[in-house]
């Protein structure tokens, strides 16, 4: 869901650009599901979680910052 609100950052275009929104995705999603990987097999975090502590903030944090 940040993949969007942060692909429109260098672009500066109202519209969402569906190219950098992928290309965002895919370099948010590689290391969170490498991280996932590399934390010990007892725990078996999903990469999900690992976006979501990341992605959550920064969607909470958004609204106050486009009143300004």
């Amino acid at each position: 869901m940040t993949a969007p609100q942060l692909a429109r950052l260098p672009t500066r275009t109202p519209q969402l650009p569906l190219f950098w929104t992928a290309l965002t995705g895919a370099v948010t999603l590689a290391p969170a599901d490498f991280a996932a990987r590399l934390i010990p097999v007892p725990l078996d975090v999903p990469v999900g979680a690992l976006t979501a502590l990341v992605g959550a903030p920064y969607l909470l944090w958004l609204p106050g910052r486009s009143h300004r």
